[in-house]
């Protein structure tokens, strides 16, 4: 049993459910659902769907996440991060036909959700630490950046066909200009704003539902949507959703499994650093490839019933646990409340003005930037510094597609540099200081007469073999008196592969040639195995060239060469 219950993390939890836990879950449940409606609603509009969509999608995503998912508190459902991503591949393939851009984002929910399974099953859920801090930071202020332009017409209650951040910023400040701008549904949203943001320093109060309750309050009581043209949300449909499998023409599935690949990307890398964040706060263990299939799951489900990508939510999270969240049975609690509303009260929204729903996401957009800790990083690593702007620039400027494309594409590339052009070192004694130590760092170090010591501190693969065997005939070139062995100190070469092992044994020969020899020190079990596998270890001497310990290596070249040197 304990074999398939391992997949389903939630229903290990109800078997050990304590009935202390029921009342705070019960009524963070319920604070949740306040924020999860307004919420739910304002990402769909912002992804390019009907809003309906959205509250689909939070009902779907809760429920499965809370059978699949490992982590007890993790909210999860339509996000500000996807919103952009959603919009990029939708926009464009939809043309404007709502069922088209339902059953596109629907799709985009399932590739997303089958990549993700895919991982946590494969147990590669170490992919997430791919992406250093800083490329991270690049491209989430640059998918904040783009939400929060892409949130500025629905402010001033316009309509523009911008494609990209920074030419929608141009064409929405030419409408507002040429007086296009509907400064009553700018009020309204611009209010709602201002009272989220007011009410955000009352934690114990729902500031968000307040605040989009009263705007909605207003413009019916108002009129506002019918006398001053302010855009509503109006009637939801009645009911639950349904099962729909997303159909969707064949010349557009390139363009959905690009969209749904960077909708995985950004969601698993968001969920395993907020997943990892409670974790440590709640002093408990989440297996990221469980969470991985939980994110899977809830994607693949929602695509599945009408909804589109979803992700952990890094400010309903905190709301549920704020509220006193003990297990998932507070997600459930907060589905079955939405799911309350969609069958008993469908119209009580009609009168939501999208100003308001764009309020709602610029305020998640402006949380999303990160500026403070890229400002540590600018201080003490500009390199890295900079590599966050490019992607930063690169969502920007290209769009969000292209700038997540980017972003992989700099992790890729900062980890091959990292290993093409590691840190080496020639190894002396230091009087006073046990072993043997940098050269560079210690210009004073002695070295032994014949003997150069070289350490090479990385994993040795076929993008740093040539520059391996470069960096040993300098360090021998360099050396101030004739050489007679070479010991490469090993310890930091993790593994090693068939290039590389080749090159080893042709440097080897090479100086074998030129009355040098070839030893090594601290060289672990494991690539030492991979050297006998590879038929290649009898070529460089077999065990009486390999040395425990630097030491080792050192006192037998003492002895094979008759060398008077004390160390």
């Amino acid at each position: 049993m304990k074999r398939w219950t391992h997949w389903l993390p939630g229903l290990q939890t109800l078997r050990h459910y304590r009935t202390t836990w029921l009342k705070h879950d019960l009524t963070a449940g319920l604070v949740l659902a306040a924020m999860l409606v307004p919420v739910g609603i304002a990402y769909a509009v912002a992804s390019g769907v009907p809003g309906i969509h959205g509250l689909y999608a939070t009902v779907v995503a809760l429920l499965v996440y809370a059978l699949f998912g490992p982590s007890r508190i993790l909210v999860l459902g339509p996000d500000s991060s996807l919103a952009p991503v959603i919009l990029a591949v939708v926009l464009p393939l939809s043309g404007g036909d709502a069922a088209r851009a339902v059953a596109i984002a629907g799709m985009l929910a399932v590739v997303a959700g089958l990549l993700c399974i895919l991982i946590g099953v494969l147990r590669l859920g170490f992919v997430t630490e791919l992406l250093s801090k800083p490329i991270r930071y690049g491209y989430m202020n640059g998918i904040a950046l783009t939400v929060l332009i892409e949130q500025l017409p629905a402010l001033f209650g316009l309509s523009i066909d911008g494609h990209g951040p920074l030419r929608g910023l141009v064409q929405l400040s030419r409408a507002v200009a040429d007086g296009q701008a509907n400064w009553t549904a700018f009020a309204v949203g611009a209010g709602t704003l201002a009272a989220i943001a007011l009410l955000k320093r009352f934690t114990r109060l729902p500031g968000l539902l307040i605040a989009v309750a009263g705007a909605t309050v207003a413009v019916g009581v108002l009129g506002l949507d019918a006398h001053a043209g302010v855009a509503v949300l109006g009637p939801l449909p009645h009911g639950l959703p349904s099962f729909a499998l997303p159909r969707v023409d064949v010349d557009d599935l390139r363009a959905i499994l690009v969209g749904g690949a960077a909708a995985a990307l950004v969601a698993f890398a968001d969920t395993s650093v907020l997943s990892r964040t409670y974790a440590a706060k709640t002093g408990s263990a989440v297996d990221p490839n469980q969470e991985m299939i939980g994110l899977g799951a809830a994607n693949l489900c929602a695509g599945l019933f009408q909804g589109f990508p979803v992700s952990s939510s890094s400010s309903r999270t905190p709301v549920a646990e704020t509220a006193g969240a003990r297990t998932q049975l507070t997600g459930v609690v907060g589905a079955l409340a939405v799911a309350l509303l969609l069958v008993l009260a469908p119209g009580l929204l009609r009168h939501l003005p999208h100003g308001a729903l764009a309020a709602v996401v610029i305020v998640s957009a402006l949380g999303l930037f990160e500026w403070r800790d890229l400002w540590r990083i600018f201080r003490i690593q500009r390199w890295e510094f900079w590599l966050s702007m490019a992607c930063f620039a690169g969502v920007a400027v290209l769009g969000v597609i292209e700038g997540i494309g980017l972003a992989v594409l700099i992790a890729v590339a900062e980890f091959l540099w990292d290993g093409w052009r590691p840190y080496h070192a020639v190894l002396g004694r230091v009087d006073g200081i046990r072993g043997y130590h940098d050269i560079r760092r210690y210009p004073n170090a002695r070295l032994v007469p014949g003997l150069v010591l070289f350490r090479w501190d990385a994993p040795l693969f076929f993008a740093n073999a040539e520059l391996f065997r470069q960096r040993v005939l300098e360090a021998i070139a360099q050396s101030p008196t004739p050489v007679r062995r070479v010991v490469v100190a090993a310890e930091p070469v993790t593994s090693i592969d068939v290039t590389s092992a080749d090159v080893l044994v042709e440097l080897a020969e090479a100086l074998r040639e030129s009355g040098i020899e070839l030893h090594f020190a601290e060289m672990k079990d494991p690539v030492k195995d991979k050297l006998k596998r590879f038929e290649l270890f009898g070529r460089l001497g077999g065990e009486a060239v390999f040395h425990p310990t630097v030491g080792a290596a050192v006192d037998a070249y003492l002895q094979d060469h008759a060398v008077d040197w004390q160390p």
